[in-house]
């Protein structure tokens, strides 16, 4: 009889051993936070610390300080958790090199101009300038509001790069020359630095298009390597003192009418962000952005005043003639952009689209609206601009 009753007692102990066993990691699973839960935790605590690099001089006005007001406005946001330093051309990387450094990683950000990655991405100048093309509010209105910035993330996605709108300058200026135009004639010859589509349009015009950063621009233009240069605009080109180097300054930017600056980021580091930081990159760029615009809207005018004023430069508008054959050479140069670039193809059409439509509104808008106040407030001129 013992031996009949031994297995069921046996039994009996280890079920309830098990039992047991089960309740008490059942208990313990309970009081454990989720594996995802984990994660978020984990992921709030991390922190990242990213190198940005730059086509500009350090510290320059508008261009070199957008990317100093985007890391501050990033760290502040995400109360430290990424913090971006800045460097600016040639601390890092070669000013022209900023692109590929971002693609190969050796820095996670840059901010540049895409058309001078023009070589090796003959569509990127869509989205930097297009000469007679948008103004800086409309190319905004394509980029966020109409398909531009998913072309242009299209356009960078196989160099693993994502953009962003990094800027705008406004309608620049035609650039500075060291003898007076006074005809078509008169680009025969002529050096300038002037990169992008435009570039090719200057020299088909009869001039040689040289490509310079910017910290080169000076000294070229005072030893005679270049005839003429263009750069941005007033504020930016006092502080290049550029009004030291040339006499004439001519008007208006018919090459870039909203130069739209960019941020680049590295995509896979980009992908390694928790939600809410990628969130912070995509609204930082989009603030500095818009505050880039507004810093040169309200110092161009005072800048211009001041190298009239003060250092005798002698503003003057392109001749009719010049206008009309650089229009022409645009019209040929872009048509052999869009025939020769799927990607250029693709990307002009959607940009002559959305021009057509702007520019239709704008007619009875903000053109409309400056014809009228012309006509009602005060002329307007600066003294030496006839």
């Amino acid at each position: 009889m013992k031996e009949k009753t031994v297995l069921p007692v046996v039994v009996v102990a280890l079920v309830g051993a098990l039992v047991l066993t089960l309740g008490l990691w059942a208990m313990n699973a309970s009081n454990q936070p989720s594996a995802a839960a984990v994660e978020g935790t984990d992921r709030s605590l991390e922190r990242f610390e990213w190198k940005l690099v730059t086509t500009w001089p350090k510290g320059l006005p508008g261009l070199g300080t957008a990317p100093e007001n985007f890391a501050r406005r990033v760290n502040a946001m995400s109360d430290g958790r990424l913090t971006v330093r800045v460097y600016g051309a040639g601390e890092v990387v070669p000013p022209f090199e900023v692109f590929d450094a971002v693609s190969q990683g050796v820095a996670e950000m840059g901010h540049g101009a895409a058309y001078y990655w023009k070589g090796k991405i003959p569509a990127s100048v869509f989205f930097t300038a297009v000469p007679f093309g948008m103004t800086a509010q409309e190319i905004n209105g394509w980029l966020h509001y109409g398909d531009g910035l998913e072309l242009w993330r299209e356009l960078y996605a196989p160099f693993g790069v994502r953009p962003f709108a990094g800027g705008s300058t406004g309608v620049q200026m035609a650039g500075w020359f060291n003898r007076e135009l006074k005809s078509s004639a008169d680009l025969n010859g002529l050096k300038m630095r002037i990169p992008g589509l435009a570039g090719e349009v200057f020299a088909a015009s009869g001039g040689t298009a040289v490509r310079l950063a910017g910290g080169e621009i000076y000294t070229s233009m005072q030893t005679g390597v270049i005839d003429a240069v263009e750069w941005v605009g007033p504020l930016n080109d006092r502080t290049l003192g550029l009004m030291e180097v040339a006499e004439y300054y001519y008007y208006p930017g018919w090459h870039e009418p909203g130069a739209m600056l960019e941020f680049t980021v590295n995509q896979e580091a980009f992908d390694r962000l928790p939600a809410d930081l990628q969130s912070i990159i995509e609204e930082a760029a989009r603030a500095t952005n818009g505050d880039m615009l507004d810093e040169f809207t309200a110092r161009n005018n005072q800048s211009l005043t001041s190298l009239i004023d003060d250092y005798g430069t002698k503003l003057r508008p392109l001749p009719d003639d010049v206008v009309d054959v650089l229009y022409t050479n645009a019209v040929t140069a872009l048509d052999t952009l869009r025939q020769s670039d799927p990607m250029a193809a693709k990307i002009g059409s959607s940009y002559e689209e959305f021009l057509i439509g702007v520019r239709n509104y704008h007619e009875i808008s903000e053109r409309a609206y400056l014809n009228v106040r012309d006509r009602v407030l005060p002329p307007v001129s600066f003294t030496d601009s006839q």
